[in-house]
């Protein structure tokens, strides 16, 4: 996926990301899947062919035994957790068709517009104010932090804005110490939260952080999958899920379930994305008290349109499964792995 803008957090900067998007076919329906893999998490071309290339479907004959079948598809290894994703939003999307219902529906959610927020990466003050103009009819934006300029960025935005700010960190700052003083300077300019402040394995910092914060601390790379959810409260009020992370929207619809019975908060985010796995998230989003989903409105080339958004809002529409409108195959490269359709 090529970006419209280089896009620069505190452990990076990158104008493309890698992404495999997947059919997966039962009789004549067709679900669609996709693995968005940023560098930074592991995954290639490589590690998500490999892995597909050990995937044999053909001992399942019914697509709705998703636990069954995903139960499997996990098995095969510990990692690849974007590419599990990918055959779980196409196994979902293909339900849905089957069905003939939007995924809300099929779990059971209520149908919402959706509040995304903009985000602004890491950048020049010139560059930073270009992008807050481009985001002005969005309610909330997301800021990146965690470099050398965290000032001059918060105050160049201030200046151009009064629109909330979700402020992500991306493990960039180095101390519980600073860490607190940042979020009770954000508070006043107008921030919602704090996503990962610290590192993900400062567990004795993020406690004490946690504890003094005058803003909610929410948990991003320190959420990856169901199992970090049991001890989050500790070190979070809230946390970050997002389906590359989760391995998709059964772990996904579990995790943000299991945070609400914690009194956690929840935030539904994305990668940069397509319009495929974007709509797949957004039909959790009656789950979410925040919502991060503009990975696609990012990108250049995307092969897919799902729902509109009009001023910042998601309007999630009544398609069937994660409800793709519109669906362009050309000059995306094609594979085909053997006993893959259900």
């Amino acid at each position: 996926m090529e970006k419209k803008h280089v896009f620069r957090i505190a452990g990076g900067a990158r104008t493309s990301t890698p992404a495999i998007l997947i059919q997966l076919k039962f009789d004549n329906y067709t679900g669609y899947g996709e693995a968005s893999m940023p560098p930074l998490y592991g995954e290639s071309f490589q590690t998500a062919i490999n892995f597909l290339k050990k995937i044999d479907l053909s001992t399942f004959k019914n697509p709705f035994n998703t636990e069954d079948i995903l139960n499997y598809i996990d098995a095969i290894s510990p990692n690849n957790p974007a590419i599990k994703a990918a055959i779980d939003i196409a196994l979902h999307d293909l339900i849905g068709q089957l069905l003939k219902i939007p995924l809300h529906s099929y779990f059971g959610l209520k149908n919402k517009e959706l509040y995304t927020s903009k985000t602004i990466g890491i950048d020049t003050a010139k560059i930073i104010e270009e992008r807050v103009i481009e985001a002005k009819k969005f309610k909330f934006l997301k800021v990146k932090l965690g470099g050398k300029n965290d000032k001059e960025i918060v105050d160049t935005i201030k200046k151009a804005t009064n629109q909330p700010l979700f402020i992500d960190a991306n493990q960039g700052w180095n101390s519980k110490e600073e860490a607190l003083e940042k979020t009770f300077w954000l508070k006043e300019l107008g921030a919602v939260f704090i996503e990962q402040p610290l590192p993900k394995t400062s567990y004795d910092d993020l406690t004490w952080l946690a504890a003094h914060s005058p803003l909610p601390i929410i948990g991003d790379e320190g959420i990856q999958r169901f199992s970090d959810v049991k001890n989050a409260s500790n070190f979070y009020h809230g946390i970050n899920i997002k389906l590359m992370k989760s391995t998709g929207l059964r772990e996904a619809y579990k995790m943000a379930q299991t945070a609400k019975m914690m009194n956690l908060k929840v935030m539904l985010g994305c990668m940069s994305e397509t319009s495929c796995a974007i709509g797949a998230a957004a039909q959790l989003g009656a789950l979410a008290d925040w919502v991060d989903l503009d990975g696609n409105l990012g990108i250049k080339n995307d092969p897919f349109t799902a729902h509109q958004v009009n001023q910042g809002v998601i309007h999630v529409n009544k398609n069937p499964g994660i409800g793709l409108a519109n669906v362009n195959w050309k000059e995306i490269s094609t594979y085909k792995i053997p006993n893959h359709n259900l």
